[in-house]
């Protein structure tokens, strides 16, 4: 009985968060949330320490420091190669991975279980689908170009497009603007803890996968409103 209570009970909070008959714009994060990109930027960086001397770092450090932007991914990577973050060195292998990255984000990249399938369900109900993310706008794209995945998207918001970027909430309302919804229609889907002090901050709702790069944190530790192991579960 206690079991069944607690069905009933995830039940009901997830209807009430997802309400997908009622969105009509939904935002998602890219990497770790759609695609499974950290092998390739894993790859990128450690071309890039190699080409300026540096110590290599592992994918598995790599899972942590991601998911903020690539300005803060090189200060990670210094600060623990070096321990500290000196400008001059910062810019450098700043504009040394981008020069990598961007030449080729994706090749082992390749979105998550069940994504394809929540985007076909999204476009076959007229909703409109926006990625927003941290990555800057031209690896972003290519990765949904590459992947076939940008026909489903409305727009693509990287992280370069506004001065500010998550956990600020200047992408976010800028689609509630620009798409005339209200705050109401609109649902976020991410995976980290940006997303959802972004959505909170927006005024929006969001759901985030248990899957993602969350900077070395249990999601779940982030106060989310719902979490879901595969975006078909909000389709069942």
């Amino acid at each position: 009985m206690p079991f069944l209570w607690l069905q009933i009970k995830k039940m009901r909070v997830r209807m009430s968060i997802a309400q997908l008959e009622q969105r009509k714009l939904i935002l998602f994060d890219l990497d770790g949330t759609l695609v499974d990109s950290a092998h390739d930027l894993y790859r990128a960086m450690n071309m890039s320490l190699n080409v300026l001397q540096l110590p290599l770092v592992t994918e598995e450090q790599v899972r942590v420091w991601i998911g903020k932007g690539t300005s803060k991914f090189c200060e990670s990577v210094l600060q623990h190669l070096v321990g500290e973050v000196l400008p001059a060195q910062h810019q450098e292998l700043l504009t040394t991975f981008l020069e990598i990255y961007n030449a080729d984000p994706c090749v082992d990249t390749k979105p998550f279980d069940g994504i394809i399938e929540f985007l076909e369900w999204g476009k076959a109900n007229d909703k409109k689908l926006i990625c927003v993310t941290n990555k800057p706008e031209e690896p972003a794209r290519s990765i949904l170009d590459i992947l076939e995945m940008a026909k489903y998207f409305d727009d693509t918001i990287g992280g370069d497009r506004f001065a500010e970027r998550k956990p600020d909430p200047r992408q976010l309302l800028h689609c509630v603007e620009h798409y005339g919804v209200t705050k109401e229609q609109v649902l976020m889907i991410g995976d980290s803890v940006n997303d959802i002090e972004a959505a909170r901050r927006a005024g929006i709702d969001c759901i985030v996968v248990s899957y993602g790069y969350n900077h070395g944190e249990n999601i779940a530790d982030c106060d989310p409103q719902e979490i879901v192991d595969d975006l078909r579960e909000l389709l069942a």
